[in-house]
């Protein structure tokens, strides 16, 4: 009976290893078909003078240099804001805040922001940054509106990195005659770096990819000039995307831009994840003795 039992263990055990590998193959096959779909009918596309040059011609001819320089900045500025923030809400939850009604109410909410569409998002931010606060269709504005959309998704990272932090640190910490914030600072939070780099990771490849906030808040059809301060409007490449397939003058003439500029895109995401894993990996390298 005994044997019986462990091999239906080891039955179920493989089926389940074979069911999670079919699930990540599949999703490797998925990554691999977008991104040569993309590579294909984007690459002629691509040119020192498309990433370089300001669109013109009713943006069926040029570049996409500000819709670059947009993104970047709408992401930078959301990640600057949304990170302080994140990390010393989940600081508060999770090392200061007694349990009971109230801290679960929080997380509650916290949870209910993260489903929220990101339409509601863009609304929110017209309404509140753009009108009540005055900073009209801005860098400002979008940033904060992508900002707001990533804390849930940095509070959450950042929080279950802190748990994951032992205890035995900070009672360590505190009994050579650290104070509780002294520990936090300069325990807790290196320790828990990696895990709240990684949720910043998720946060800014959502941040960057995002149309529907900017493009009540951020983002315009076109501008003239690159962007010379934070209440300056800009282009980004999402919203560029979304103007050359759906409002263009020219759809199927800017078909190869459309690609090229997605392409241009998924790279530049790309880019900054892999940025911020090399910081992480770094940060998990000095901890280990």
């Amino acid at each position: 009976m005994t044997d019986n039992r462990i091999q239906r263990r080891r039955i179920t055990q493989n089926l389940l290893f074979y069911l999670f590998r079919g699930a990540a193959l599949i999703n490797g096959l998925a990554l691999f078909a977008i991104v040569y779909f993309m590579v294909s009918r984007g690459f002629s596309a691509l040119s020192w003078t498309f990433l370089t040059e300001m669109p013109r011609e009713s943006m069926t001819r040029g570049g996409i240099l500000p819709c670059i320089i947009g993104t970047v900045s709408l992401a930078v500025g959301a990640i600057v804001f949304a990170l302080p923030v994140g990390v010393a809400t989940a600081v508060y939850l999770n090392e200061y805040a007694r349990p009971g009604a109230m801290v679960r109410f929080i997380r509650l909410s916290i949870t209910n922001l993260a489903g929220v569409p990101s339409i509601v998002y863009g609304l929110f931010g017209l309404a509140f940054f753009c009108i009540i606060l005055n900073m009209g269709v801005s860098i400002l504005a979008g940033a904060l509106t992508l900002g707001v959309m990533s804390l849930p998704v940095i509070i959450g990272a950042s929080e279950e990195a802190l748990k994951a932090v032992p205890d035995t640190y900070r009672e360590a910490s505190m009994g050579l005659g650290a104070t509780k914030w002294q520990t936090i600072y300069r325990v807790v939070l290196p320790t828990a770096a990696p895990g709240i780099l990684t949720g910043t990771i998720l946060a800014l490849s959502r941040a960057a990819g995002e149309t529907a906030p900017i493009m009540f808040t951020g983002a315009v059809f076109f501008t003239p000039r690159l962007p010379d301060s934070l209440l300056s409007e800009v282009m980004a490449l999402p919203y560029h995307i979304y103007v050359l397939a759906t409002a263009g003058l020219n759809i199927e003439q800017t078909r190869p831009m459309q690609y090229g500029t997605a392409l241009v895109l998924v790279t530049l995401v790309l880019g900054m994840n892999l940025f911020a894993m090399i910081l992480r990996q770094r940060l998990r390298g000095r901890m280990k003795p």
